[in-house]
């Protein structure tokens, strides 16, 4: 994880909250860092290099103006597979697939399960809750077309970073509402859960690259079109009707401004009857999910989330042979 920050650092990153949103979005990433390190222990950046037996392609998928870019990682074999609808992190106001890659990927394979990746619409141009309707009109894509994509729409499950963590379990609650199927399992890593800014991880992480208080301050000041959306429980999602949904599996980093939303949100969700499992990964940073491919934990989360996956997919035994992601 150090050397992942190291190698972050040496990007020289700007603060965002400093810059606009277009010199933002080209900032320098944790994917970015990864790469830096890969190369200088003479390994290949090529993502399918790194997970192999799943392969990816990108096709177009409905969302809630018109139709998003998404990327589909899929094992290798004929299927039917589960289907994960995942959506990327970067506060609704950055990143994409690609940026993502690394953990969707690590899904598909650790899960045995087709991953749709989602490139949702970002704000400012698109505020609140443009990112929301398009995950719920991914999901439901999903569920339509999950045999054109080797899927089994009986078995579809939600998960995200970051943000992508929160139109996550906003899309199971979104579904529930609409009354459409229940995903089989939720799963949110870091998820932003509540908008404030002074919770104990807040104030003990505040300025920990490679997210900050002040990061988060702009990106929510970016996305909402009026203070009053703060208090929305698409948002504030540990005040929201929880009851009724999916089980839900919730990952954070020690070191983020984040973890406290997530420890909110599984307290939040146990009150509601749903059931939760909740693992915290010590001497991790925001973002480490995506670097399993130099970062032993971020290894191990990525199994763990696969793993809840397919217990929640009760995944029957699959005959094809698939080769596991490259050693650190």
């Amino acid at each position: 994880m150090l050397g992942v920050l190291t190698a972050y650092a040496a990007l020289s990153p700007r603060p965002v909250e400093k810059v606009d949103v277009s010199t933002a979005r080209q900032s320098p990433t944790l994917a970015d860092a990864v790469n830096v390190v890969l190369k200088g222990r003479a390994r290949s950046t090529d993502p399918e290099s790194r997970v192999l037996g799943v392969k990816s392609h990108d096709i177009t998928v409905a969302g809630g103006d018109a139709d998003l870019p998404a990327r589909i990682y899929a094992p290798v074999g004929p299927g039917p597979y589960p289907v994960v609808v995942y959506f990327h992190g970067g506060g609704w106001v950055m990143g994409n697939k690609d940026s993502y890659d690394d953990g969707a990927r690590g899904l598909a394979y650790y899960a045995k399960a087709v991953v749709v990746s989602v490139d949702y619409r970002l704000a400012p141009e698109h505020q609140f809750p443009a990112a929301w309707d398009d995950a719920l009109a991914a999901y439901r894509w999903v569920l339509k077309h999950a045999p054109e994509i080797q899927g089994d729409p009986q078995r579809v499950a939600l998960a995200g970073e970051n943000s992508g963590g929160t139109l996550a379990l906003a899309t199971a609650i979104a579904a529930r509402d609409a009354g459409l199927p229940k995903p089989a399992h939720v799963l949110a890593i870091y998820p932003i859960t509540q908008t404030s800014l002074t919770t104990p991880s807040y104030q003990e992480n505040a300025s920990v690259p490679p997210l900050s208080r002040a990061t988060m301050e702009w990106m929510f000041s970016k996305v909402v079109r009026k203070p009053e959306d703060l208090r929305d429980p698409r948002l504030q999602l540990i005040d929201a009707d929880l009851t009724q949904l999916p089980p839900v599996t919730l990952i954070t980093a020690r070191i983020d401004p984040l973890r406290s939303d997530g420890e909110q949100m599984a307290d939040a969700l146990r009150k509601a009857g749903v059931p939760v499992e909740y693992r915290d990964f010590e001497g991790t940073t925001h973002g480490f999910f995506g670097t399993a491919a130099v970062v032993e934990k971020a290894e191990r989360a990525q199994s763990y989330a696969g793993q809840r996956l397919a217990a929640a997919f009760a995944t029957k035994e699959v005959t094809f042979t698939v080769a596991g992601p490259a050693g650190h």
